[in-house]
C-alpha cells in the first residue's frame, strides 16, 4: 500500500472513529421538539374555509349521545341541548373554550430528561395504534400480541432516540379481563419506559383503579399531579358527529384525576366521515372542538391535545388506507388547522398497509412521516413499527422506524442559512491554493456530527464492502439489535419495594 493510500485509508477510519462516537444532545443533528411547518398542504384562505364549515356544523348539526354529566357540564357554559337530543354548540360556546384552553403542554416522562414541550410547531414521534397481533418476522405470520410484547416494546422504546413518547401499541390479548388488561398495560408500559405514555381505559370505573397504581409508581397522589407521566388516549366521540358516552366518562375521570387527555377523533373517509379530505378534516376539526369545549368545561385550562386523527379509505375496497398519500395529505393539513387555533395537537404518521418491513413499508411510512414533521405536527402517533392498517406490530420494525424517523427530523430540520454555513471562505482557502477538496477540513469535521444524520442500521458501503462483510440484511441487523436490547434488564423497572406494592394491590401478569 502506498503512502498516499495509507493516509486515505487512515482519514477515512478516523472520520469513522468520529462519526461513531457518543454525541451529546447539544451537538446532535436532530432531537425531540424541533420546528417543523415550513410545509402546509393549506392556504390560509382554505384553513379559515374550514374552520368556518367547522363552526357551521357545530352550530346547526351538533353531536349526539353525550352523558348526562356532559350535558350538564356542556350546558352551563352554553351548549344548547336540542329536543332532538343533540348538542348544538354557538360560536361563542367555542370561541369561550379556545380562550381557556392550554397554548403550552408539557407531557412528562418518568424521567424529566424526556418531557416533550407541546407548543407552536414542534415536533415528536412515537408509537400508537393499539395493534391486536404481533407481526413474526422469522414466519412471515401475525399472532396474537401480549403483554409481554408490549412491555418488550417499550423497553426497546426506551433506548431508542427518536422515539420520544410510548403509546400503547398494542393490545394485550392474553388478559380476558378487561380491567385487568387495563391495568397490566399501564404497568407493562411505565416500567418499560422513562418516556411519557399515553394509554385508553375500557370503562370509567377503571381509571380509579390506574390513579391508584400511578400514584404508587409516583410515590403519591400529590407527586403524580405534579408529574404526570401517562396520559389518557380518549376517543370520545364516534364519527359521524356522536360522542362515545363511556368514553366521555372516561375522560371525566381523568380530567379529575390529573391526567392529561388526548381528543381523538378517528373517523374514515368515505365512512364514518365524508369521504373527500377537505370534508374529512372538517369533520374532525369539528368533533374535537366539541371535545375542547367538553374538557374547558370540566375544567378550564386542562391539557388537552387536539387529537384530529381521520383516516383514508380504499373506496374501492373498504380498506383502511394507513400508508397512502391521502393520509399523509389528511394529517398534514390537520397540522394546520392545529397552529390556527394555537393549540398543541396530534395525528397519524408512519403506519403502513404493508404486513412485513419490505419496501412498501419504507415509502408509506416516511411519506406521511416527513409531511407531518414538515407540517409541525406536535404529536406524531403511529410512527413507528405499525403495520397492516394498524392491526399488526412489529419489534424490529419499530427499531427500523427510528433510523427512518431520524432521516425525517433532519427534513424537519431544514437548512441554515448563515455566514458560516454559505462557507465563502471555505471555498476560498480549498480553491485558492488549498487541497481542491473538502475532505477533513476543520470546517467539515466539526460539523459533521451537528449538521449530518447517519442512519445506526442503514447500510452505506459500497458493493464491494457489503460482500465482504458478510452482505449484511437490515432485517437481520434489527432482529440482532432487538436481541440485543432485551437481553438486558429493564432500566426503566421499578424499584423492588415499590413493585411488591404494586403486586400486592394488583394483579400484575408480568414476571416479577
Amino acid at each position: 500500500m502506498t503512502q498516499m493510500q495509507t493516509r486515505r485509508s487512515g482519514g477515512r477510519a478516523a472520520r469513522r472513529a468520529s462519526r461513531a462516537a457518543p454525541v451529546t444532545d447539544e451537538l446532535r443533528s436532530i432531537r425531540p421538539g424541533m420546528e417543523g411547518g415550513r410545509y402546509g398542504v393549506l392556504t390560509q384562505e382554505q384553513i379559515e374555509t374550514i374552520h368556518e364549515a367547522a363552526i357551521e356544523a357545530l352550530e346547526t348539526i351538533g353531536l349526539a349521545d353525550a352523558p348526562p354529566s356532559g350535558i350538564e357540564h356542556m350546558t352551563r357554559v352554553g351548549v344548547k341541548l336540542g329536543d332532538d337530543g343533540r348538542l348544538r354548540f354557538p360560536r361563542a360556546v367555542v370561541d369561550a373554550a379556545l380562550q381557556q384552553a392550554a397554548k403550552e403542554i408539557t407531557l412528562c416522562g418518568r424521567d424529566p430528561r424526556h418531557d416533550l414541550l407541546l407548543k407552536g410547531n414542534r415536533v415528536h414521534y412515537g408509537t400508537a395504534g393499539a395493534a391486536v397481533s404481533m407481526v413474526d418476522i422469522d414466519g412471515q405470520n401475525y399472532r396474537d400480541s401480549t403483554v409481554q410484547d408490549l412491555h418488550d416494546a417499550a423497553r426497546i422504546c426506551d433506548t431508542l432516540d427518536n422515539i420520544h413518547f410510548v403509546q400503547r401499541p398494542m393490545v394485550a390479548r392474553d388478559i380476558p379481563d378487561n380491567r385487568e388488561m387495563d391495568l397490566n398495560t399501564v404497568y407493562a408500559c411505565t416500567s418499560g419506559t422513562f418516556k411519557h405514555v399515553g394509554t385508553s381505559f375500557t370503562e370509567p370505573d377503571y381509571v380509579h383503579s390506574a390513579l391508584e397504581l400511578l400514584h404508587l409508581i409516583a410515590g403519591g397522589e400529590e407527586a403524580w399531579r405534579a408529574r404526570p407521566f401517562v396520559s389518557n388516549s380518549n376517543c370520545f366521540v364516534v364519527p359521524p358527529m356522536k360522542f362515545a358516552t363511556e368514553a366521555c366518562q372516561v375522560m371525566e375521570n381523568c380530567i379529575n384525576g390529573g391526567m392529561p387527555v388526548l381528543l381523538l377523533s378517528a373517523g374514515m373517509a368515505g365512512a364514518t366521515t365524508p369521504s373527500t379530505i377537505a370534508g374529512a378534516v372538517v369533520q374532525a376539526t369539528a368533533e374535537c372542538l366539541a371535545g375542547l369545549v367538553y374538557v374547558n368545561a370540566v375544567k378550564p385550562g386542562h391539557p388537552a391535545i387536539f387529537g384530529t386523527w381521520p383516516f383514508g379509505l380504499d373506496l374501492r375496497t373498504g380498506a383502511m388506507t394507513g400508508g397512502s398519500g391521502e393520509q399523509a395529505l389528511l394529517s398534514s393539513a390537520c397540522a394546520q388547522m392545529h397552529h390556527f387555533y394555537g393549540l398543541p395537537g396530534g395525528a397519524v404518521g408512519g403506519i403502513t398497509d404493508a404486513k412485513l418491513p419490505d419496501m412498501q413499508a419504507g415509502w408509506e411510512a416516511m411519506c406521511s412521516n416527513v409531511m407531518a414533521g414538515l407540517s409541525g405536527l406536535n404529536m406524531v402517533y403511529e410512527a413507528a413499527g405499525m403495520h397492516a392498517s394498524l392491526l399488526g406490530f412489529c419489534h424490529e420494525s419499530l427499531i427500523l422506524s427510528d433510523d427512518l424517523i431520524g432521516h425525517a427530523l433532519r427534513c424537519v430540520r431544514g437548512i441554515e442559512v448563515t455566514d458560516e454555513t454559505l462557507a465563502l471562505d471555505q471555498m476560498r482557502q480549498v480553491c485558492l491554493g488549498g487541497p481542491g477538496h473538502y475532505l477533513g477540513t476543520d470546517q467539515t469535521l466539526a460539523r459533521m456530527q451537528s449538521d449530518y444524520q447517519y442512519p445506526a442500521l442503514g447500510d452505506r458501503t459500497s458493493p464491494k464492502e457489503w460482500a465482504e462483510i458478510g452482505k449484511p440484511n437490515l432485517v437481520a441487523k434489527a432482529i440482532a439489535r432487538k436481541e440485543e436490547i432485551l437481553s438486558r434488564r429493564a432500566a426503566a423497572r421499578f424499584d423492588p419495594e415499590v413493585d411488591a406494592k404494586i403486586r400486592a394491590a394488583f394483579n400484575i401478569h408480568l414476571p416479577a
